[in-house]
């Protein structure tokens, strides 16, 4: 599931492959950018902004797009098939040594890149920039009091860069209820300190881990384990929805006693 270490890393991979390149295979594959083509441009640079990412050119332009549940940057040789599925292939951006494909991405948009902010503007403080602006995005957070804390770590427009494993894990680890409203969390800074530590903390490789344990079935102290027993209690995982409408409804985990859920 693609979350701010996901987006990190597939920048980074991008960014080896095609910064500072002159861009010779430019091909994107929807109706509002078909005619787009930067061929003859260079990459300057791939740079993540939370979930986002941004791939800049020497003219100026950047290439935004979003990865949400199902979308993914694939890279490889120049002269080889594009790896993903034609019809499922979005974007071609490549060199005479490699090429990067975009399959299955999401609100793909060609901005101008002093204009970044039309696209990315509406977020808060990335937790994987380089100074975090802790303080700024408490701010954020205070400002949604009744809102569910389940709800407003997902939120990127308070703090972008948290997905649904790092929102359940992050809560179990502070024994904080996914349903407690904001203003009624004790500590909303520890929330965000270990959200940047387990972000930071997986950013090696795409083996996701907060347990510390790599091994299958390991890597999670609640996601994903609903009815085993929690690691640190024993009590049975638990799961339910969370949030407002089809679109926003995700599936929460979480232990009833550790984090202190009535039970039904």
């Amino acid at each position: 599931m693609p979350e701010g270490d996901t987006v990190y890393l597939t920048c980074q991979r991008l960014h080896a492959a095609l910064a500072g390149r002159p861009v010779t295979r430019f091909d994107l594959r929807t109706p509002a950018l078909a005619l787009a083509d930067l061929t003859g441009a260079t990459v300057t640079e791939v740079a993540p902004r939370g979930k986002h990412i941004l791939i800049r050119f020497s003219t100026g332009q950047t290439l935004h797009s979003h990865l949400r549940m199902d979308g993914s940057w694939l890279v490889g040789p120049a002269k080889a098939r594009p790896r993903g599925r034609d019809f499922e292939i979005r974007a071609l951006v490549g060199n005479a040594d490699w090429l990067a494909a975009g399959v299955r991405l999401h609100d793909l948009k060609l901005v101008a890149t002093d204009a970044e902010h039309e696209v990315v503007g509406h977020l808060g403080p990335d937790l994987l920039a380089p100074h975090f602006d802790r303080a700024e995005a408490l701010r954020r957070y205070a400002a949604q009091p009744s809102k569910p804390i389940g709800e407003a770590l997902l939120d990127q427009r308070l703090a972008a860069g948290i997905g649904n494993v790092y929102k359940c894990e992050v809560l179990f680890l502070n024994r904080v209820s996914p349903f407690l409203p904001v203003a009624e969390v004790p500590d909303l800074g520890a929330l965000l300190d270990d959200s940047v530590r387990l972000l930071r903390g997986n950013l090696r490789d795409h083996s996701r881990s907060t347990t510390g344990w790599r091994q299958p079935g390991q890597q999670f102290w609640v996601y994903g384990r609903a009815g085993k027993g929690c690691r640190r209690c024993g009590a049975s995982v638990r799961q339910g929805e969370q949030g407002e409408g089809p679109a926003s409804e995700r599936i929460t985990y979480y232990c009833p006693s550790c984090q202190g859920v009535a039970q039904s």
